[in-house]
């Protein structure tokens, strides 16, 4: 499984609605797309406390020849065609669980990024991280959540699905505006390797 995510940061007074209607008459396309576990599409909006108004879509792929597809093909290029190109951030999961909230359709999301330890054996660092997720991911409200690593850069990527609009504090926030899932039950349970 890969988690993928770009972020497109927009105008100050940017109409968000625009993004609301991109997302409602486009955001089911992906609904049977090939080797996409989900992909939430997500936005922040300074009128609610974020720093930025932004789109941030958020996949998790279950087989990568989907990821592939999907940014060498046309709905990345529509994409590139509307924003320019994006950089697209990438992560190899680690773990990936399904919350008490599994039913319900998520509302928020929460984004946490965070450096492996300076000093740290990686393998018990994320062995850590994997356990402590695995604890997270049994809060109430949670729809479902992984967390995977950029050994690059060494940073470990938390990400929750939410089915209340206000998830805690803490960590970024955003809508969820849809949520598409094709293959969300090939993402597998607990840790990936």
């Amino acid at each position: 499984m890969h988690a993928m995510q770009y972020e497109i940061a927009l105008p100050a007074d940017y109409d968000m609605e625009i993004i609301r209607r991109r997302v409602a008459t486009r955001g089911h396309l992906l609904d049977d797309f090939p080797g996409l576990g989900l992909k939430a599409y997500l936005i922040r909006e300074r009128e609610d406390g974020s720093p930025v108004n932004q789109y941030a879509p958020f996949y998790l792929w279950a087989a990568p020849a989907g990821m592939n597809a999907f940014l060498w093909g046309p709905g990345f290029q529509g994409i590139v065609s509307d924003f320019g190109r994006p950089v697209v951030r990438h992560w190899t999961a680690l773990a990936y669980e399904e919350g008490p909230a599994t039913s319900a359709t998520p509302r928020a999301a929460t984004r946490r990024r965070q450096p492996l330890p300076e000093g740290a054996a990686p393998g018990d660092a994320v062995a850590d991280a994997v356990a402590r997720h695995a604890r997270e991911a049994a809060a109430d409200g949670v729809v479902a959540s992984a967390l995977a690593v950029d050994p690059r850069h060494w940073e470990l990527l938390s990400f929750t699905l939410w089915a209340a609009p206000e998830p805690p504090d803490g960590d970024e926030r955003f809508q969820v505006l849809h949520l598409s899932a094709p293959e969300r039950g090939r993402l597998g349970r607990g840790k990936l390797w």
